[in-house]
């Protein structure tokens, strides 16, 4: 039996067991997929060669990409590891949170987007510029309680605002966590990362307005289906992934 893991701390609450799992389901792969706690300092000892691939959350994004012997050109600009792959020389660093990206705002449906606004600057704010610079987006505004855009500058040409008022845009997508950021005022389609608990802040606003939106649910389908695809060698099968996912979530 082949086998991949999630690491991270907490762990106790992921969902990419349900997702993977439910994709070898579909396709009647025999294989298995566990959660592993694991913090930053702990990861290197826990890597094994038995595994194929290691999903990766926090702590451990950034000594991810420390540990691995190749890192793909997006993760390496994006600065952290969301997945470790074996390959025959070692493991590779690659980040499919960049990817969930693409699929979310793919799914919101706007078409050819020229402007955004990016709500807080940390980790995954990178992941989401990056897939906004893919995108052809090339007015980005960051929004953030400090400046940090010299910081993001590798990735992308950004204005800074402090949080606020939310300016006009193509699209919104909040970073922030649920809570931080529903206070805000919504005029713009909506991309929130955050899915729980449910409907976030955010979500609930745009829906009550008719806004367009989607959640951060989207966005971890869509990375679990690159990983999916890393791990096995195989295309995943999203209805049955996303039917699982959503079953639990809703």
């Amino acid at each position: 039996m082949a086998k991949a893991a999630v690491l991270g701390s907490p762990i106790e609450h992921s969902l990419s067991p349900l997702l993977h799992t439910a994709g070898y389901r579909a396709l009647g792969l025999d294989w298995s997929y566990e959660k592993q706690e694991c913090t930053a300092e702990q990861l290197p000892a826990l890597i094994s060669r038995d595994y194929a691939g290691y999903s990766v959350t926090m702590p451990c994004k950034f000594a991810a990409l420390e540990f691995a012997d190749a890192v793909t050109p997006r993760a390496k600009e994006i600065g952290s590891a969301n997945t470790l792959v074996r390959t025959d020389d070692g493991w590779l660093a690659d980040n499919t949170d960049c990817l969930g990206v693409l699929g979310a705002l793919d799914e919101l449906g706007i078409d050819s987007p020229t402007s955004a606004v990016v709500l807080g600057a940390g980790g995954t704010a990178r992941a989401v510029l990056w897939a906004l610079r893919e995108s052809g987006v090339t007015d980005i505004t960051v929004m953030n309680r400090s400046d940090r855009t010299a910081e993001l500058a590798e990735l992308v040409d950004a204005h800074w605002l402090p949080l606020g008022p939310i300016p006009k845009a193509d699209v919104v997508i909040s970073t922030l966590p649920g809570a931080a950021a529903g206070h805000l005022e919504i005029s713009s389609p909506l991309f929130d990362v955050s899915y729980s608990p449910w409907p976030p802040p955010l979500i609930a606003q745009a829906q009550e307005k008719g806004i367009p939106c989607v959640a951060g649910h989207v966005m971890l389908a869509h990375q679990a289906y690159a990983q999916f695809e890393l791990f096995t060698g195989y295309s995943a099968p999203r209805p049955e992934m996303r039917a699982a996912l959503e079953s639990e979530l809703f």
